[in-house]
């Protein structure tokens, strides 16, 4: 599928998509909403793809929903639209979210807003000295919307994101490595870190990782009796790839490293 306002990159297993509005700052728009919707369902589809590295163009990651381009001119909404409760914000969130392979953000610079609530929706985040962070949200008189209000207490914790969200300040690198907003602070090459980490995730059973993605996600929210339960579940569709679940073991006997096919 081709894309006007993202890219997406293939490297063996892992989908590279960087987010091309660079002049913007990769601002997103409607269209670059949409068009990340559109991408994460391709990656979904593509069995090959077993993890995906997310940044931005240019020297910013995201710096949030564009408000400087002129508004369309309204339409009546379809009954699609008016049953739809969750908007673009939404959508956009449950698609990276959902996506059932690991995700890595590289955070090449500004992470703001709606933007911030993208990095947060990534399984893991990395980034140098550049990489800041900012909820924005209470600056233009809003609440916060594209799911950080679910990602971001489970991240940091209840009380630091308060303090974030009301205080709309400047997070730099090292306070968001302290904080638990970076997983990895690099030195430089942001995108060849992130992309050397999903090569790490990606050198295992993707089957396995995408059941210990379902997982940690679902036991998030659920009682320990319940969590035993899924994770009896998630072991049994963990080794619905035979050819992984038999080279795994005979690594180990033979005392090389495994070659994963993802069946």
């Amino acid at each position: 599928m081709a894309y006007e306002q993202l890219q997406l990159e293939r490297r063996q297993h892992v989908a590279i998509v960087t987010l091309d509005r660079p002049d913007k700052l990769n601002a997103l728009s409607g269209q670059l909403s949409a068009e990340l919707c559109e991408v994460s369902a391709e990656i979904a589809a593509d069995d090959d793809v077993w993890a995906l590295v997310l940044t931005g163009a240019g020297r910013g990651f995201c710096s949030g929903a564009d408000l400087t381009g002129a508004r369309p001119e309204r339409s009546a909404p379809s009954q699609n639209d008016r049953l739809d409760e969750m908007g673009w914000v939404g959508r956009q969130a449950l698609a990276f979210y959902g996506l059932d392979k690991p995700t890595v953000a590289a955070v090449n610079g500004v992470a703001a807003g709606a933007g911030m609530s993208l990095a947060l929706a990534c399984d893991l985040r990395v980034g140098d000295g550049a990489a800041r962070f900012r909820t924005v949200f209470a600056e233009r008189s809003l609440s916060p919307d594209s799911g950080m209000s679910y990602f971001l207490p489970r991240i940091i914790g209840y009380s630091r994101a308060a303090d974030l969200i009301f205080t709309s300040r400047d997070i730099g690198a090292e306070e968001a490595y302290r904080l638990g907003l970076l997983d990895r602070l690099v030195e430089s090459d942001v995108v060849g870190a992130a992309l050397g980490l999903a090569e790490q995730i990606t050198a295992l059973p993707p089957l396995a990782m995408r059941s210990a993605k379902r997982v940690l996600q679902h036991n998030l929210t659920v009682g320990l009796d319940e969590a035993l339960r899924y994770e009896t579940a998630g072991l049994g569709y963990a080794r619905r790839a035979p050819d992984d679940v038999r080279e795994a073991g005979l690594s180990f006997r033979e005392r090389r490293p495994p070659h994963f096919t993802g069946t």
